[in-house]
């Protein structure tokens, strides 16, 4: 038994699926200048979540699907999810133990609690902000004008154990999405 949950999350609106007693859930996050344009929300079964948006005349179906391996029992199943979500989640866990590890470098801003809402919706913490690091070890994007920490490494609360470290490797580039002008 389960359903479609909504709620708000500093404007913008994220809708998942709630299954009572399991694992599988589905969500999606919709910007605040999009959420006046959802017309449906459908949750087909607790791995498939699927909201339709009209968007200047034009319908826009995004789907959110989860499916695990078939060989495999979902405890088997691991997920990481590292990237840049140019959020700030702050350097406390204030109202979000569950997902936030204490440490950080710099101050929560909305990204980070939108951020940190979703870890919450899907069981998830970010393992980087369980570990006491130096600045240099914290601080993934650099400028003339600013220092932070926007990359973050999220997995099930449960398998947050299997993370041993997590930090930034001091003047590694191994990307060029950020670049200086």
């Amino acid at each position: 038994m389960g359903g479609t949950k909504a709620r708000d999350v500093n404007g913008y609106k994220l809708w998942y699926s709630r299954v009572v007693g399991g694992k599988n859930k589905v969500g999606i996050l919709v910007d605040r200048d999009l959420r006046e344009l959802v017309v449906d929300v459908r949750r087909v079964n607790d791995r498939l979540l699927i909201i339709k948006l009209v968007v200047n005349g034009f319908t826009f179906n995004v789907i959110s699907a989860y499916a695990p391996q078939s060989e495999l029992s979902e405890e088997s199943e691991k997920i990481f999810i590292g990237g840049d979500f140019s959020s700030h989640v702050g350097e406390t866990a204030r109202g979000y133990d569950e997902v936030h590890g204490g440490f950080y470098f710099g101050a929560r801003n909305e990204g980070g609690t939108s951020l940190l809402e979703f870890a919450k919706a899907f069981d998830l913490v970010l393992a980087n902000t369980g570990f006491q690091k130096r600045e240099d070890h914290l601080v993934t994007f650099r400028s003339r004008v600013a220092k932070t920490q926007i990359d973050y490494l999220l997995l099930r609360r449960g398998d947050k154990g299997m993370c041993k470290d997590c930090k930034v490797i001091p003047r590694e580039c191994l990307s060029t999405q950020h670049r200086l002008l």
